[in-house]
């Protein structure tokens, strides 16, 4: 009977299985839990955090200069400035056998500052007179001040002699204008110019207007060749020159 205690099988009390220990993990991706991520995962963490940061000063800057310029845009409500030739007249326009222009031209241009808030300095105005694209006047106008809500006037006076190398086709063109007494004449504007609002004030921009005139010859007499005389012109902002700091 010992021999059969012996030989039996014998069941003693059940071992419990262990579990697998589970690694605790944080929480959110605060700056504290940040930190202490990178003293355990080393370099990996501390570029993440890093540029974190960064992504968040630079969205930051964004934000407040997005509610900035909103809130001068609501403010100021700046206005571009309005040329327009009021008044343009040749009294002399004609060309000699060695395709010398002779001209003598005359403008009135008015610059308005439509702005309630904004005054402008300009601090150099420089106009240019084009025919077929070549250039054959150009002068420089005195420096002034414009307060808002204004409007000043300028009378730049080309005259002269230009040697323009006209082709047999502008050539032709050039007849039919003469037949017809009105000519086609480019004025750019180039300006340099401060803006300023109360004590504070940009610095030197550059704008650049162009003005496409149908210019009527006017002879000695006063008599032009266009029955209503010329025809004021709006001129355009060329935008590519805006905003190009000096």
């Amino acid at each position: 009977m010992a021999d059969h205690q012996l030989n039996g099988a014998h069941y003693g009390p059940s071992i419990p299985p262990t579990r697998p220990q589970r690694r605790r993990h944080n929480a959110g991706c605060g700056f504290c839990s940040c930190i202490l991520g990178c003293f355990r995962s080393c370099c990996g963490c501390m570029f993440n955090c890093i540029l974190s940061l960064i992504c968040r000063i630079i969205a930051t800057i964004i934000i407040l200069v997005a509610i900035f310029g909103f809130l001068f845009w609501l403010i100021v409500r700046p206005n571009a400035l309005k040329f327009t030739v009021m008044e343009a007249s040749l009294t002399q326009f004609n060309f000699t056998n060695n395709n010398t222009l002779h001209y003598d031209l005359s403008v009135n241009l008015t610059i308005r500052n439509p702005n309630r808030r904004v005054s402008v300095y300009y601090n150099d105005i420089e106009t240019l007179s084009f025919y077929k694209d070549f250039r054959f006047g150009s002068q420089t106008l005195g420096k002034f001040f414009q307060p808002h809500k204004n409007t000043s006037l300028l009378n730049p006076v080309f005259k002269g002699q230009q040697v323009i190398p006209l082709s047999s086709s502008q050539i032709s063109e050039f007849n039919k204008e003469t037949n017809n007494g009105v000519y086609g004449i480019n004025l750019k504007v180039l300006l340099n110019v401060r803006f300023a609002l109360g004590l504070i004030k940009t610095g030197n921009l550059k704008q650049n207007h162009h003005c496409d005139l149908k210019v009527p010859f006017k002879s000695h007499n006063g008599t032009s060749s266009l029955g209503n005389g010329f025809q004021a012109t709006r001129c355009e902002w060329d935008s590519k020159w805006w905003l190009l700091f000096r």
